[in-house]
């Protein structure tokens, strides 16, 4: 579907977990270049694509999304929760795919703070985490002690 292997790769594991990617040519306006969600579908203009880690973190706007809306033509602004919910999500797929957390926390976006970020997670601090867990994807150490799972970054589903 895409040309490069790490555009596929991570829209394969996107599709994997029943959220919807396709190719397209959209237009140079929008939030980031060559992307845009509609519909619950993840359209990826390859060309303009600048950093094929977005698509993860647009992956997780739509993964933490109340179901019942996942899928309205265009998705509402989200919360600050469901911002943070996103950022947390997209950097347990980055470790889940065992890539670089920095290919979806690069320097051009997250307004500075991306390298932060990523210390925060590699610290397990818990920024974002307890709304996944609120939304029942995923469980601090206790919880997952309890549950016989790995704690987050672990998820035990990917969609709420």
């Amino acid at each position: 579907m895409f040309a490069n292997p790490l555009t596929e790769r991570l829209a394969d594991f996107i599709c994997g977990i029943g959220i919807d990617v396709r190719p397209a040519h959209l237009p140079d306006a929008t939030f980031l270049p060559g992307l845009r969600i509609s519909g619950g579908v993840i359209f990826v203009d390859e060309e303009k694509l600048a950093h094929p880690g977005d698509l993860l973190h647009e992956a997780g706007h739509l993964a933490v999304t109340d179901p019942s809306m996942r899928n309205t033509p265009e998705v509402a602004t989200p919360s600050d929760g469901d911002e943070i919910a996103a950022i947390a999500w997209s950097y347990a797929a980055a470790k889940h795919l065992d890539i670089d957390p920095a290919i979806v926390f690069h320097e051009h976006g997250y307004r500075g703070s991306s390298k932060a970020l990523v210390a925060d997670f590699d610290a397990e601090r818990t920024f974002g985490q307890p709304l996944l867990q609120y939304y029942g994807m995923t469980f601090e150490k206790r919880q997952a002690a309890e549950n016989g799972v790995p704690p987050f970054p672990f998820m035990v589903r990917w969609l709420r």
